[in-house]
């Protein structure tokens, strides 16, 4: 009797189980319809920073009151808040702008790239923003953090930061840990450079790596045969046997690549000695001031210190709300692109 039970239980919980099971396949199958019927549209977060750095200095300093001082500082901020809130009801009834409104503004951007430089997409947007909305005198701060990578990918970015140069935008790029190679190429474009004093700067080349099985495959008489309509439609393959013309060919594209990028940073870096540092090298922040690579020896957390004195300082980040499916697929996603961009890297994809 009571194994009857059980297994008429067992039946009713497998049923439902499967029943739930298909009521999330057929949820699933109409969200992701759904989604593909949209565009995926970003939003522009923007954050106050003057007034965190200044409730962060301020808790500081009220940790080292007495109690007595501590409800004097209250009451006195109290006070002045009441004699602002009255100072900008009055300007408002005026119609003029207020104290802070009449401020510059420091809008900060954070670029932390990867090889295939992806934010550049976020960093488009926070850009097209600024030349829509920035006035007179609004500058903007890039803290950057980048070691480089494809070629294409670096090129955009740096033509994104040079949006800003073409709408009398005064752009300066700070770089606390690395900015080497394509990571250059972007810094490279600012009317001022601040550096770390141990950041990596430079790295002014071109390298690709390809590697080639040819003979392992001969040795088990295993062909392959590449085929190709135009003269170096491939110049160097992973498979196929690599000729002396075919990698003569490859250099000199590496060479014309590293010609543009010298042409580049002398473009936007003058006063720079441009064949003394484009040798692939990379310098700290110290020896990089030296040679003309940064402007000065600074971070970027002196930069947003100094400049929230007269500029209201504003950050910037630009973001995608990513679906429900999207989410949930977010690590292997993650995983498949870096695992691609590796071997992209390693079969013979040109980096900066």
């Amino acid at each position: 009797m009571w194994s009857e039970i059980f297994i008429g239980y067992g039946v009713f919980i497998l049923e439902v189980i499967t029943l739930l099971l298909i009521i999330a396949a057929v949820v699933t199958t109409v969200i992701s319809i759904k989604q593909k019927k949209h565009t995926q549209s970003g939003e522009l977060i923007i954050t106050d920073l003057s007034k965190t750095l200044e409730e962060t200095g301020k808790a500081l300093r009220e940790f080292h009151f007495t109690d007595d001082e501590l409800k004097a500082a209250e009451k006195a901020e109290k006070k002045a808040e009441k004699m602002k809130a009255k100072a900008l009801k009055a300007q408002r009834k005026k119609g003029g702008a207020t104290p802070d409104e009449q401020k510059p503004t420091l809008y900060v951007l954070n670029f932390k790239g990867d090889v295939a430089a992806s934010q550049t997409t976020a960093l488009r947007e926070e850009i097209s923003a600024i030349i829509q909305t920035a006035k007179p005198n609004d500058e903007v701060l890039l803290c950057l953090e980048s070691p480089g990578g494809m070629v294409h990918g670096y090129g955009l970015a740096a033509s994104q930061l040079a949006r800003l140069k073409q709408h009398n935008i005064k752009l300066t790029v700070a770089v606390d840990k690395v900015a080497a190679s394509g990571g250059y190429m972007m810094a490279c474009v600012a009317d001022k450079i601040v550096s770390a004093p141990f950041a990596i700067i430079g790295s002014i080349g071109v390298v690709a790596q390809v590697p080639n099985v040819h003979r392992l495959l001969k040795k088990h008489d295993v062909d392959v045969d590449v085929m190709t309509a135009g003269e170096y439609k491939r110049t160097v393959t992973i498979l196929g046997e690599n000729t002396e013309k075919g990698k003569q060919k490859f250099q000199q594209e590496l060479d014309e690549t590293h010609q543009l990028f010298k042409q580049f940073v002398a473009q936007y870096r003058p006063h720079l000695d441009v064949d003394r540092v484009a040798t692939g090298e990379h310098w700290f922040g110290q020896q990089a001031l030296q040679l003309n690579l940064v402007d000065e020896i600074l971070t970027s957390d002196d930069v947003l210190l100094q400049a929230m004195k007269e500029k209201r300082v504003l950050g910037l980040r630009y973001t995608v709300k990513k679906p429900l499916l999207q989410r949930i697929g977010k690590q292997a996603e993650e995983s498949a692109d870096n695992l691609l961009l590796n071997l992209l890297k390693k079969n013979g994809n040109t980096l900066m």
